[in-house]
């Protein structure tokens, strides 16, 4: 939009409030989200009530939970305080009256401790099924006296217990997200959409730090224990004698159930923060109750899902019951949502209460304009699920070439599997993109009722959430079962095998569940950044003098606005380059302490000495709480920087920057990585001269290599996405106050510009001086020298 912001849609100034009805409607659906936690807590009774195994696996499972308990524990409480200072800078910024202050501020602590809690259970569960899986699969190796099982039906319970654990997380992760936006629509009504800036934002930061932290944390323990394990040890995976791999398996755990829950959670609060904010306008009334009746629905099919997935005698792997579970959810969800559209809205814009005259005078359908928006989501969801696979299943192309590419070194594994990771973002940003401008045709020649449309898609993709979580929680309780069985050495045979099917598939339903999150993040961000511009309009329409309109205007062609847009895509770079270079730093501390530990106590390698396991813990836990800092004010302090320094236009150009570099950068990295994890596996089921093998050996490096890119960097840029447009959308009002209109404060808006510019400096600086893991003699070398600091990859540090 070139020019200034005007007041062409004064719809957003409407007082809406909320009918009898809708309220109704409203209350049933918060039951339908506390049936969801119900239906959670039948599932858990379920898992829990599996065997354990032996009182081997169960010792190495108390190990995993300890630490698992002990790193969320330091992580809450170092998160906590950002929260509390969040909590009252929130308090500072414009609002129409004190209550919606208020408001705002408590339900980001609301929304926060929402998403802390999906991660949490997510975490506590996986670290008690994983073992459960493991007890399940041994029962394809009966020892004298027990009774031989089918190996079929064996591989099938210990898929559907895994399944089920991820759809106790899936269905919490819904719950939570769907009663919380309930709370507020039936508390604030109209001023709904405002609170829940706040809702969706402490959703999203915390997200964003359990993403970076357990990423963090799980691939520098994974990094550590392969590099010194397998390549210089030549022992193999989840060895016990390797002291890391206590801490890898805790790490999955951290890292993939706790922050990928926590992470689809905020997607699922973020996207309908912005459903509902652009639904007030485009809606009127109804926009304040139809976008949470979909996710009600897909509450509704996501238990469906994860009781359909139940493996049968005639799949070919657990993927294809899991596949046949979210397709099935899929289907009753466009088909529930279908009926849900022609029972609520009326055919006529002009029927719609509540909607300014812009909207009530457009020539269009609403309830086509509703039924074919969340379809897109949903068929989006479907295509990307299918696109993953491909790129990432041990069965498909990309995977086997890459595997074959390890019989001439590590270097072409490292290069084929970044060429897939770049053609497949490619694909997938295509895919995103058609959605995008498919639901923006919808709105004709109302921008407001296209970006509504956007909105729609984002909730349509997330009728699916609760089966995406079940879906990426049964990959790291695969891993951990995997973990325990080979630690304890009490799964062997047809069980070690149905364990490591059971690994390969949960490989590629991460891989998928990190394209479907990405794809949710952009579609949140490009509604977010819908109510971004209505949040500007809104600030100029209160202002009686904007001044110059060059800090106001869209225009790209604008040096500005340029210059914000390139600002946007470093920013995502930046955040990637330091998340993979914590994990560097990080893991080379756990090879340091892994190489002492095999040093100084041979017996470690005939079994007569045990590692020291909490050792290796107690460095990933401290390095990742370190290490999250810098990106998480990176993502707040970047807008604010760039929005005070250049403008609400040019702030505009940044946020769509980083959507555009994210986007492509966040599947670059989750597929490539997924694809080597995977190559790994291919070869170590007897491909290309199986374990041991020059081959086997290289695609232990591109694992090594992708492990930080699928599993830290990636996933961390969908939160990092929403945090940034929550944070543009909350200070836009502050910005023009500031900026243009008559209560201007130049001296205002030059110390917040470089207070937030000194704070991402400081942030990087600090983090840059640390360094990076080096050869083992040369820190010390360097040390007694005095020409080099001590830093957390130091030896002497770390035996500290």
């Amino acid at each position: 939009m070139a020019g200034h912001f005007t007041p062409l849609q004064q719809d957003h100034l409407l007082a809406v409030e909320l009918t009898s009805g809708n309220r109704a409607i409203v209350a049933i659906i918060a039951v339908v989200a506390v049936a969801a936690l119900a239906v959670a807590v039948v599932l858990l009774r379920q898992v829990l009530a599996a065997g354990e195994g032996t009182d081997n696996m169960k010792k190495i499972a108390a190990a995993i939970q300890e630490g698992a308990n002990a790193y969320l524990a330091r992580q809450m409480r170092t998160i906590g305080v950002f929260a509390v200072v969040v909590f009252f800078l929130l308090m500072l910024l414009p609002a129409d009256d004190w209550s919606e202050r208020a408001g705002r501020s408590i339900f980001f602590l609301v929304g926060a401790a929402f998403s802390a809690a999906t991660g949490y259970i997510g975490m506590w569960l996986a670290v008690r099924s994983n073992v459960r899986v493991a007890a399940a699969a041994r029962a394809a190796t009966p020892r004298e006296g027990e009774p031989a099982k089918d190996l079929t039906a064996v591989s099938h319970e210990a898929t559907k217990l895994a399944f089920r654990t991820g759809g106790v997380v899936g269905m919490f992760t819904v719950g939570l997200g769907l009663l919380g936006a309930c709370c507020v629509v039936l508390v604030y009504a109209a001023d709904a959409p405002k609170v829940l800036e706040g809702f969706g934002l402490g959703a999203a930061l915390i997200a964003m730090f359990m993403r970076v932290g357990g990423g963090i944390f799980t691939k520098a323990a994974d990094v550590g224990a392969d590099l010194v394990g397998k390549v210089e040890q030549g022992i193999p995976e989840d060895d016990p004698r390797n002291a890391a791999t206590i801490a890898d398996n805790v790490g999955d755990n951290v890292g993939d159930c706790a922050g990928m829950a926590a992470d689809l959670f905020e997607s699922y609060a973020v996207t309908l923060v912005a459903a509902l904010i652009l639904g007030k306008v485009a809606l009127g009334d109804a926009g304040l109750a139809f976008p949470l009746i979909v996710p009600a629905i897909g509450v509704v099919t996501a238990m469906i899902g994860v009781f359909v997935v139940a493996p049968r005698a005639s799949d070919r792997s657990g993927m294809t019951a899991i596949n046949r579970g979210f397709f099935i959810s899929a289907v009753i969800s466009l088909v529930m949502v279908a009926i849900a559209v022609f029972a609520y809205l009326p055919s006529s814009y002009a029927d719609l209460d509540g909607v300014g005259a812009g909207i009530a005078e457009h020539d269009g359908n609403p309830q086509v304009l509703a039924l074919v928006a969340v379809a897109i989501g949903i068929v989006l969801a479907a295509v990307i699920q299918q696109l993953t696979g491909y790129f990432t299943e041990t069965n498909r192309r990309p995977v086997r070439d890459i595997g074959k590419t390890s019989l001439t070194g590590p270097a072409t594994v490292v290069l084929s599997g970044i060429s897939i990771g770049l053609e497949s973002a490619v694909y997938t940003a295509v895919l995103i993109g058609l959605s995008v401008y498919g639901a923006f045709l919808l709105g004709g020649t109302s921008v407001m009722l296209a970006l509504f449309a956007v909105a729609l898609a984002g909730t349509g993709l997330l009728t699916t959430v609760g089966v995406i979580v079940a879906m990426d929680t049964f990959g790291p309780v695969s891993d951990n079962a995997q973990g325990i069985a080979e630690m304890s050495g009490d799964v062997e045979g047809d069980g070690a095998q149905v364990l490591t099917n059971l690994d390969a598939v949960g490989n590629t339903t991460k891989a998928i569940t990190k394209g479907i999150a990405i794809a949710t993040a952009v579609l949140a961000a490009a509604a977010l950044f819908g109510s971004y511009r209505d949040a500007v309009n809104e600030a100029v329409a209160d202002a009686s003098n904007v001044g110059s309109p060059l800090g106001l205007s869209l225009d790209i062609g604008q040096p500005n606005n340029l210059v914000g847009l390139i600002l946007g895509a470093a920013v995502v770079f930046l955040f990637s380059g330091l998340a993979i270079n914590a994990v560097s730093r990080s893991a080379g501390a756990v090879v340091f302490e892994v190489r002492r530990q095999f040093r100084e106590h041979p017996g470690i390698m005939d079994y007569s000495e045990e590692p020291e396991y909490g050792k290796v813990v107690d460095i990933c836990t401290r390095d990742a709480l370190r290490e999250l800092r810098t990106p998480g004010l990176l993502a707040v302090m970047a807008p604010i920087a760039v929005g005070f320094t250049l403008g609400v236009g040019a702030l505009a150009s940044f946020l769509a920057g980083a959507i555009g570099a994210g986007v492509l950068m966040a599947v670059f990295l989750a597929n490539s990585g997924g694809a080597w994890d995977n190559a790994k596996k291919l070869v170590e089921d007897g491909h290309h001269g199986g374990k041991g093998s020059e081959a086997h050996a290289a695609t232990v490096i591109g694992d090594t290599v992708g492990d930080p890119f699928k599993d830290t960097a990636g996933p961390a840029i969908n939160p990092l996405l929403k945090v940034m447009n929550l944070v543009a959308l909350l200070i836009a009002p502050a910005v023009v106050k500031f900026s243009y209109g008559d209560d201007s404060n130049v001296g205002v808006r030059i110390v917040i510009s470089v207070v937030a510019i000194a704070v991402i400096a400081g942030a990087v600086y600090i983090s840059k001086r640390r360094g990076i893991a080096v050869d083992d003699e040369e820190p010390e070398t360097a040390a007694s020298a005095g020409t080099a600091p001590k830093s957390s990859t130091d030896p002497a540090v770390v035996n500290t």
